[in-house]
């Protein structure tokens, strides 16, 4: 009975760490229940399969588009895209970010340009991407890049606002430069926020990937999904979106991972 006691006093303590098999466990189970509503919802008729299809029917369109080769071509394109948008919004955010967020003369300008820009919404410029760019992927590069690098760029900006005082002026003490303060004191310092900023970035740059494909594309997961709808094939549909979500899982543990390596120190 104590033991059982301490295990639940320990799962409903804030923040307190669970067994790595309780955490499985508890996501397997999340996705049992997801899954199994789903084939309820679906096999039961509950909802017609032409509005829900069954995860079975999911499936065979799953293995149909792999063998032939559609789906790994789809999905190579959309990732081509989502990767060249946000890695060149990153390169370009996270240094202006830091500047923004260190030196007011920097920020004074910048920050209500950006934050009227931001909240602008992105799918009434795809009109004007086409116009100005051209139909290529150009142009779906242009929107994933247009709706994360005025997020990130706030972002940022307060995670090297963030920083404290005291280990910059420490710095100072201990003989660095204030060109040097950036690079060598606030950047490592804000470093696992960043990184957490663009893992979340990431996962919008992914939910632009269907605006950006669903004007002018000929190719990627989004464009088949809105193809799909014309010909009323929402299994297709639910194959897409799941290939996005599970592309977005793969790219968020791939920041967790980078997060741990990178900056081991942070909590």
């Amino acid at each position: 009975m104590a033991q059982r006691r301490t295990a639940w006093t320990r799962l409903t303590t804030p923040f307190a760490n669970i067994p790595a098999g309780t955490a499985t466990t508890l996501a397997l189970a999340m996705w049992v229940v997801v899954i199994g509503g789903w084939a309820l919802l679906s096999y039961g008729r509950v909802v017609p399969n032409m509005f829900l299809p069954t995860p079975g029917t999911v499936l065979q369109t799953t293995y149909r588009m792999s063998v032939d080769g559609s789906l790994f071509y789809h999905t190579l394109t959309s990732a081509k895209v989502v990767l060249l948008g946000f890695i060149v919004s990153s390169l370009i955010s996270v240094p202006l970010g830091l500047w923004m967020g260190t030196y007011r003369v920097v920020q004074a300008p910048l920050e209500p340009l950006v934050n009227f820009i931001r909240y602008l919404p992105v799918t009434s410029f795809v009109p004007l991407f086409i116009l100005w760019i051209g139909i290529g992927i150009e142009q779906r590069i242009a929107v994933i890049f247009f709706g994360t690098f005025f997020q990130q760029l706030v972002m940022i900006s307060d995670c090297a606002r963030s920083v404290s005082r005291d280990l910059v002026n420490a710095s100072y003490t201990l003989g660095t430069k204030r060109s040097e303060a950036v690079w060598h004191v606030i950047f490592p310092a804000a470093l696992p926020a960043i990184l957490d900023t663009l893992r979340v970035t990431m996962g919008w740059a992914w939910t632009y990937l269907v605006v950006a494909e669903l004007v002018a594309a000929s190719s990627g997961l989004g464009y088949i999904s809105l193809k799909a709808m014309r010909g009323f094939q929402v299994d297709v549909i639910f194959m897409a979106i799941a290939a996005i979500g599970l592309l977005g899982l793969i790219t968020d543990t791939a920041f967790r991972i980078i997060r741990a390596r990178v900056a081991p120190w942070a909590p």
